[in-house]
């Protein structure tokens, strides 16, 4: 990171961007392009480890980029009131495709609670029609720009 100043460092800070995104840019790659996708998530963060949970349709292009490169970069980021002020999560890990029921049901009900702010139940019929990414995070930084003193005035 080039601008240190803008460095968030409090996790709780940091948890506090992740919840506030409802978009991650997942980015794969696919015989040495790079592949990026907007996609709805769901995460964790238990006992020091950051984990999100991403869905999608039981066949794609995401996915034969996956099973060929489990390495994977991701972005989310919360625009605030001007287009120069931001708050952005970046980060690296592995994807794997998550095969177990019940781990399903649990990332459709994170990814659920992220997006919605409800809590909702999956049965393996629903998410057998369903593909789940896991995304084993590695390392991940948090960035915010914010508004200059003389605009946050006016608004």
């Amino acid at each position: 990171m080039t601008r240190r100043e803008r460095e968030v460092t409090d996790i709780n800070d940091i948890l506090q961007i992740i919840n506030e995104t409802k978009i991650l840019h997942l980015g794969l790659s696919d015989e040495g392009w790079p592949y990026v996708v907007p996609m709805n998530y769901g995460y964790e963060y238990v006992d020091g480890k950051l984990t999100f949970y991403l869905h999608g349709a039981t066949k794609g292009y995401k996915f034969d980029a996956l099973e060929k490169n489990p390495k994977v970069s991701f972005e989310g980021k919360v625009a605030c009131q001007y287009g120069m002020a931001y708050r952005s999560v970046m980060g690296r890990g592995y994807g794997t495709l998550v095969a177990d029921v019940e781990e399903k049901e649990k990332a459709l009900s994170l990814l659920m609670k992220q997006q919605t702010g409800k809590d909702f139940t999956f049965d393996e019929k629903l998410v057998s029609i369903v593909n789940v990414i896991r995304i084993d995070v590695k390392e991940f930084t948090a960035k915010e720009r914010k508004l200059p003193a003389a605009m946050q005035q006016d608004s």
